[in-house]
């Protein structure tokens, strides 16, 4: 696997033309499987066939029980320069509850070995809105984080995918539904406890202190042309978008044959305001409608405007300078705005 990928990482150098290289992630599984020499060895692999920019945000993800003394001691010898760690949460009843292979003692021990190495940009993932956290352990949780001086949190409602153990138990009772208006007070407890801690809230599920933005995910919300590498992976060049085999046999074989195993989507007009919209509004820096208007058309633009006065109505949104940013109120209903704002296929 590892050679294919220095493989494809060959096969594709072209792809981003010469467009500098900002970040590079590590993630999208278990990459701290990989000795810390092999890491080394991709980001080498991509600074000679890429344009590698010499202060690249280069972020390594990985559970607490991966990131041991030893493991954090060789990474310290690599180009990596931040870590993203899959806490999910301090309390040891919610990662039984979550299968989550670590304890809260590891989750904690990472953060502080992480740190004592001399690795200051970390992020933590951590979860709400599930049944065995009241509002107290939430809180606490978050005062966690701002007593442990971690500069970056993403944190995600619980959500229940279909075909999986946990939509089954809730099916069949031996476990609680999700709570909608829990959740939400929770999201809002989080806002506001990160807000006064001196966190920009600067996308929906990510918070940071000033000059500790993602951007890795900053760039992914701008538009920016970005290539996934390995199989399940996504790239985008600003026209299309494409995604790997999955199979991990497949992606080997078509590798080994000089070939890229992947689906490519052609981007319509509708398709990039769309995801615009999506993208856009849920950072801070807005929707702006006067590029609406000039990168896809008046029509679109006028379109859209016509959609707005309804959600500033319910303080859902405001606009400054044409520019259009959900209110802490219409942040519980990100998607649902962004829905309402979509062009549909017959206003082409």
């Amino acid at each position: 696997m590892l050679k294919a990928i220095q493989t494809e990482l060959i096969l594709q150098k072209n792809y981003l033309g010469a467009q500098p290289i900002e970040t590079i992630y590590f993630g999208g599984g278990t990459p701290s499987l990989l000795k810390a020499s092999e890491l080394q060895l991709l980001i080498d692999q991509i600074t000679t066939h890429f344009n590698l920019s010499t202060n690249a945000e280069i972020t390594f993800e990985a559970n607490p029980d991966d990131l041991d003394a030893q493991k954090v001691k060789e990474l310290k010898q690599t180009a990596i320069n931040r870590f993203s760690i899959g806490i999910q949460s301090f309390f040891e009843e919610d990662l039984r509850w979550m299968n989550r292979a670590h304890t809260a003692q590891e989750a904690e021990s990472a953060i502080k070995r992480v740190q004592d190495a001399g690795f200051n940009n970390i992020t933590i993932d951590l979860i709400y809105g599930h049944p065995l956290l009241s509002n107290e352990k939430w809180e606490h949780s978050i005062h966690r984080v701002i007593d442990l001086q971690i500069p970056h949190i993403s944190s995600y409602a619980m959500t229940v995918e279909p075909q999986t153990a946990l939509a089954s138990f809730i099916r069949k009772g031996k476990q609680k539904a999700l709570d909608e208006t829990q959740s939400a007070e929770q999201f809002t407890q989080l806002m506001n406890q990160l807000e006064q801690a001196g966190f920009d809230h600067y996308e929906i599920s990510n918070f940071a202190k000033p000059g500790k933005y993602s951007q890795h995910n900053s760039n992914y919300w701008a538009g920016v042309p970005y290539l996934g590498i390995g199989p399940s992976a996504h790239s985008f060049n600003g026209e299309s978008r494409q995604c790997n085999v999955a199979n991990n046999a497949i992606y080997l074989e078509s590798i080994e044959n000089k070939k890229i195993p992947a689906e490519v989507e052609i981007l319509t007009t509708i398709n990039r305001i769309n995801e615009y919209i999506m993208t856009s509004l849920r950072t801070n820096q807005g929707m702006n409608i006067t590029h609406i208007h000039q990168e896809f058309g008046e029509k679109y633009g006028t379109n859209i405007e016509q959609e707005l006065d309804r959600f500033v109505e319910q303080n859902w949104i405001a606009i400054h300078d044409r520019v259009v940013v959900l209110t802490k109120a219409g942040k519980l209903f990100a998607d649902y705005i962004a829905s309402e704002l979509f062009v549909e296929q017959s206003s082409s």
